[in-house]
């Protein structure tokens, strides 16, 4: 037992003793894989589904990589995901207009092992976790007032609603899958440049969603402001929840309009990063 153990500890020393660090710091661009339908494209003469990924978008990400050998490795990394605006609800009609989208703002982290083809090719697979942040909702909607609507505030016909508000969903942590093929070329012992094609496999299942931001305005046909601040968020219309708490299950005879059932979301994506890596000296035994 104590030639097992003195072996294991000699060969760890050895790993650690061939081992070397590096940090790397890129930037790329990803498009949505796996899209799913996020939405409806409406006007007064056909619908069209609206598909997407909110992976897709531009994304940063630091990471540190360590090597037992000139092969294997182990890859812990962070990012952020600054992803493109999705079409959630575009409405195109006489009397209504409604411009709804959706992005990311999202954190997240990787844990992955690294493989050295030759000394400029490598791979690198793993876990991939959503840390924090949110998907955002933009929605801009225009209603025309009915003649009975505008009787009663008080303005002429042809009079109109404008509102402008923000959503923030949040969602339970996922765990997804992230695998790399990348190519590196060295600059000197130290710096080298890297290009690599990334995959990320993950969807989101929704926990909960806040309205962060609320205004509606009543304006004249002319354009020009009637009442400002008709609603606000601290004093939201009818029906409009400030919060919702998405669940899995919801009873036929629920009244609660603050829950609603829940979804996932997909944020799987593709994409091309371009970074620079820096080496530290190999350590030597």
């Amino acid at each position: 037992m104590k030639r097992i153990l003195l072996a294991s500890i000699l060969g760890m020393i050895g790993t650690i003793s061939y081992g070397q660090w590096q940090v790397s710091a890129s930037s790329g661009y990803a498009i949505g894989s796996a899209t799913m339908k996020l939405g409806e494209r409406i006007t007064a003469s056909e619908t069209e589904n609206s598909y997407g990924s909110y992976g897709e978008g531009t994304n940063f990400q630091l990471r540190g990589t360590y090597f037992f050998d000139d092969s294997f490795g182990f890859d812990l990394g962070v990012g952020y995901l600054h992803g493109t605006d999705q079409d959630i609800s575009v409405i195109s009609l006489p009397s209504t207009e409604v411009d709804a989208v959706a992005r990311a703002r999202a954190f997240g982290a990787s844990a992955s092992v690294v493989y050295k083809f030759t000394n400029n090719i490598y791979g690198r697979f793993g876990a991939l976790l959503k840390l924090g942040g949110k998907t955002e909702g933009v929605i801009y909607q225009k209603s025309v007032f009915s003649e009975e609507e505008a009787e009663a505030l008080g303005v002429p016909d042809g009079s109109y609603s404008e509102t402008n508000y923000k959503e923030d969903f949040h969602g339970h942590f996922p765990l997804g899958f992230v695998g790399a093929l990348g190519y590196k070329y060295d600059l000197d012992d130290n710096f080298s440049l890297f290009v690599e094609a990334e995959y990320y496999g993950i969807s989101l299942k929704r926990k909960d969603s806040e309205i962060t931001e609320f205004n509606t305005d009543v304006k004249l046909p002319d354009g020009s402001v009637a009442v400002s601040g008709l609603y606000t968020i601290d004093n939201l219309p009818e029906g409009v929840n400030k919060n919702t708490t998405y669940v899995d299950e919801l009873s036929n005879t629920n009244t609660d309009t603050t829950q609603e059932l829940s979804q996932k979301v997909p944020y799987s994506s593709f994409g091309l990063n371009i970074g620079i890596t820096y080496k530290f000296a190999k350590a030597s035994k």
